[in-house]
C-alpha cells in the first residue's frame, strides 16, 4: 500500500507543469528591461516568477525561458494555478509546501527527499560526466534518475560539480525523477569545499600569481575555469577548417601547447555567436577531447574573428545577445576562456561601438567565470600602430588593451602579414622577422610608448607576464614575416635574459616574459613540427 502511495505521488507531481507550481514572489523584485541580473537571481514577470541561468540584461523572463536561454520558469506567482495545467487528482490535505516545492533553481527542479518518490528499477543509462546530454534526457546516479534541464551545463566534464544527484551544483542543470531502488532518507548535493575551486579575483596586481600557482587543475575544473600558465608557454591556434594544412583531432595535438586557441567563433547575426565544428569532426568526441586536455592542465580557448570574421556589437541588444551565446558555448563545450583576433572584417577603429561593447562584453562574462582565460591577437598596425598615428584603425585596440589589462591574460600581437615595424627605438622601422623587431615590439607593450608620435598620450606598459610574442609557424603559415626558430630563440632569450639581443636591447631582463603564440598548430602538424619542437623545447629550458 506504501509503495502505491509513493507510485501515485510521483505521478502527481510529474502531471505538473512548470506554471501548475505555486510560488511566493513577495520577495521577487519585478522585471525590469534595463537592469542587469546575474545568475540565480529571481525575478517576477507577467504573475509568474523565473530565475536567471546567467547574467542576463534586456530579455525578457517570458520571452526567453526555453532551453538554452537565460531564464528559468519558477511558476505562477502567489499560488494562482492555471487551470489547463491542474491535475485531475487534488492535492493530499497532508501535503506541505516543502513536499512539492521549487527548488532555487526552477520549478523543473523539483526538490524532493527519495523517501516521497516511488521507488522501482530505472532503465535509463548510468550518468556519464562529458556526455553530450540533451534537455529532457533520463540519465540515473547514485541510485536515482534524472531528467537534464540545461543540456549544456548536464554535458559539464565537471562532475564535482554537475553530477546529478551528488554535484555541489547539480539542480542547476538536472531534476530529480524517481529513486531506483530502495527509498533512502534523503538525497542532497555535497558541498564543496570553497577553498578547493576558489575563483581568483585576477587585480592588476594578482593575475600572476593566480595563473602562476592556482590550485585547480584536472577534474576540478568547470567550464571558464582556467589551469595556471606555465611560467613560459607556448601558444598555438587550431583550425576548425581546412584550408589546405588538414582538420586534425584535438587529441591528436602534442602536449608541447600550452594554450590551444580554438580558430574560430561565428557570427551568427543580432549579437549572437555560434560554434560551428567542422563536418570532419564528431562533436561529442571533440568535447571529450576539450576536457581530456584540460585534464593534462592545457587551457582550451575560443576565438573571436580571424581574417575574415565578424562579430555583432553595435547596441545593447547585440551586447546581451553576444554575453549570453559566448557564455552557452563555453558551458557547453567547457572552454576555459576567450580570445579576441578581429581585423578589418569586423570593423575595429577608433570610435566604433565594437571596442565599447567588447569591453563591456567581456568584463560582463569574466563576472560569470571569475577564472575565465582573456586573451588578444591584434594585427600590429591596430596595437604598436598607435606609435605612428593614433586614429582609424591605427593603435584602435590600444582602448581595449588599456581598460581590459585587469582582465587581460595574454597579449600576443601578430607580428606577420604587416610589413615592418616603427618604433620610438630607431629611425627606420625595423624588417619583419628580425630579432629587433621581436625585442622591440615587446617592449612596446611592456615598457610603454608615446601614442602618434608623442602627439596623443602615452600607452602604459603591461606586465611582462601579459606579453608573447606571435609569429607563423613556417613557409605556408602566413604571407609574410616569417623568422626562424632560432632568431624566435634570440629574442626570446634578449627578453628573459638580456642576452643574444642584436641592436635593440630591453631596458631590463623581464624574467616572467610569457613566450611565443604561432599559426597554427595545424601548419606545425602539416610541416613536421618545425616550429613547436625547438621553440616549445627552448620555452621549457628557460629559468
Amino acid at each position: 500500500m506504501k509503495k502505491s502511495l509513493l507510485a501515485l505521488a510521483a505521478l502527481c507531481v510529474s502531471g505538473l507543469s512548470t506554471s501548475a507550481l505555486a510560488v511566493n514572489c513577495s520577495s521577487f523584485p519585478v522585471w525590469n528591461s534595463t537592469a542587469p541580473y546575474g545568475g540565480g537571481t529571481q525575478v517576477q514577470e507577467a504573475g509568474k516568477g523565473y530565475k536567471a541561468n546567467w547574467w542576463s540584461q534586456g530579455h525578457s523572463p517570458a520571452s526567453y525561458s526555453g532551453q538554452w536561454q537565460e531564464w528559468a520558469p519558477l511558476g505562477n506567482c502567489d499560488g494562482a494555478v492555471s487551470s489547463s495545467s491542474k491535475s485531475s487528482t487534488p492535492p493530499s490535505s497532508s501535503s506541505t509546501p516543502s513536499s512539492v516545492a521549487p527548488s532555487s533553481k526552477s520549478s523543473s527542479s523539483i526538490a524532493l527527499s527519495s523517501s516521497s518518490i516511488s521507488g522501482g528499477n530505472c532503465t535509463s543509462p548510468q550518468y556519464a560526466a562529458g556526455t553530450n546530454y540533451a534537455a529532457g534526457q533520463l540519465a540515473q546516479n547514485s541510485g536515482s534518475e534524472y531528467r537534464c534541464t540545461v543540456a549544456g551545463w548536464c554535458g559539464s566534464t565537471a562532475a564535482w560539480a554537475y553530477a546529478p544527484g551528488t554535484g555541489a551544483h547539480w539542480q542547476q542543470a538536472w531534476e530529480l525523477v524517481k529513486s531506483c531502488g530502495a527509498a533512502s532518507s534523503s538525497i542532497a548535493p555535497s558541498s564543496k569545499s570553497s577553498s578547493s575551486v576558489a575563483p581568483s579575483s585576477k587585480s592588476s596586481s594578482s593575475i600572476a600569481s593566480s595563473r602562476s600557482s592556482s590550485s585547480v587543475s584536472g577534474n576540478n575544473r568547470v567550464a571558464g575555469d582556467a589551469a595556471p600558465l606555465p611560467k613560459h608557454a607556448l601558444v598555438g591556434y587550431w583550425h576548425n577548417f581546412d584550408n589546405g594544412s588538414g582538420v586534425i583531432r584535438l587529441a591528436d595535438v602534442d602536449a608541447s601547447w600550452d594554450v590551444i586557441v580554438i580558430a574560430f567563433v561565428d557570427d551568427a547575426g543580432n549579437g549572437n555567436v555560434e560554434f560551428r565544428l567542422d563536418p570532419a569532426l564528431n562533436k561529442a568526441q571533440f568535447i571529450a577531447d576539450v576536457a581530456a586536455k584540460r585534464a593534462q592542465g592545457k587551457n582550451i580557448v575560443l576565438s573571436y574573428g580571424g581574417e575574415k570574421g565578424t562579430v555583432t556589437l553595435n547596441n545593447s541588444t547585440n551586447l546581451a545577445n553576444f554575453v549570453n551565446s559566448t557564455a552557452a558555448i563555453v558551458n557547453e563545450y567547457g572552454f576555459d576562456g576567450v580570445d579576441i583576433d578581429l581585423e578589418s572584417g569586423a570593423g575595429v577603429m577608433h570610435g566604433a561601438p565594437v571596442i565599447s561593447n567588447m569591453v563591456s562584453a567581456i568584463k560582463q562574462l569574466h563576472a560569470m567565470f571569475p577564472d575565465l582565460y582573456v586573451s588578444m591577437a591584434p594585427e600590429h598596425p591596430y596595437v604598436q600602430g598607435g606609435y605612428v598615428a593614433y586614429t582609424g584603425i591605427w593603435g584602435a585596440y590600444l582602448p581595449m588593451i588599456d581598460q581590459l589589462r585587469n582582465e587581460l591574460d595574454l597579449l600576443h600581437v601578430q607580428l606577420y602579414n604587416n610589413g615592418g615595424l616603427a618604433t620610438p627605438y630607431a629611425a627606420q622601422p625595423y624588417q619583419a622577422g628580425t630579432v629587433d623587431m621581436m625585442v622591440a615590439s615587446a617592449r612596446m607593450l611592456i615598457e610603454g610608448f608615446p601614442l602618434a608620435n608623442g602627439t596623443a598620450g602615452n600607452f602604459a606598459g603591461l606586465r611582462p607576464d601579459q606579453v608573447a610574442l606571435g609569429m607563423p609557424s613556417g613557409p605556408r603559415a602566413a604571407g609574410s614575416g616569417q623568422a626562424t626558430t632560432a632568431d624566435i630563440n634570440r629574442a626570446v632569450d634578449c627578453l628573459v635574459k638580456r642576452t643574444n639581443c642584436g641592436s635593440n636591447s630591453p631596458l631590463a631582463a623581464y624574467s616572467d616574459f610569457r613566450g611565443v603564440m604561432t599559426w597554427s598548430i595545424n601548419w606545425d602538424v602539416k610541416d613536421g613540427r618545425i616550429f613547436s619542437v625547438p621553440v616549445g623545447n627552448h620555452l621549457k629550458a628557460l629559468p
